[in-house]
């Protein structure tokens, strides 16, 4: 069984409310912060953002696209071979520790590659939403992804030293 879309499942309007949704936790979010070496301490310091407009740490945007980036992955980037841009990337919402994200995306558009025939390019829109129904962001991504008949993605799983289960 493959997981995702090949280039041919795409469908221009098509809209995938993504499956998953994930809950960020206050590790999530300071482990992300200190790790990106991000020192804006609104993001890691409650003492300091109780005194913001928003009143208590917000999570780090970088990561709150990163996980809405990863939801979208199982729909619409699963059989990419590459990310060839994102485009009007647009936070609307803070999102607060706690909260849970989810993802939906639409075709916008698709073509076949130029340069690989094995390939096509499909753009989509993708927004996150949180437990409310609050958008909190979203962009437009591009993305390269495999024909069904690419042999790139095929074959890969190893066979066993010791022979079948």
């Amino acid at each position: 069984m493959t997981l995702g879309r090949y280039y041919e499942d795409f469908t221009v309007g098509d809209v995938y409310q993504h499956p998953l949704g994930r809950t960020i936790s206050e590790a999530d979010n300071t482990w992300f912060t200190l790790l990106t070496m991000n020192t804006n301490q609104n993001h890691f310091n409650a003492h300091f953002a109780a005194k913001a407009p928003a009143g208590k740490i917000i999570v780090n945007s970088g990561l709150s696209v990163a996980i809405v980036l990863g939801l979208s992955v199982i729909d619409v980037s699963q059989t990419a071979m590459m990310n060839l841009g994102w485009e009007e990337i647009r936070l609307t919402h803070p999102v607060f520790i706690g909260d849970t994200l989810y993802a939906e995306s639409k075709v916008l558009a698709k073509r076949e590659s130029g340069s690989r025939p094995y390939a096509g390019i499909v753009t989509c829109a993708t927004r996150g939403l949180n437990q409310e129904g609050d958008e909190v962001m979203s962009w437009r991504r591009t993305v390269m992804v495999y024909k069904r008949d690419a042999p790139h993605d095929k074959g890969y799983f190893p066979t066993a030293k010791n022979g079948p289960m």
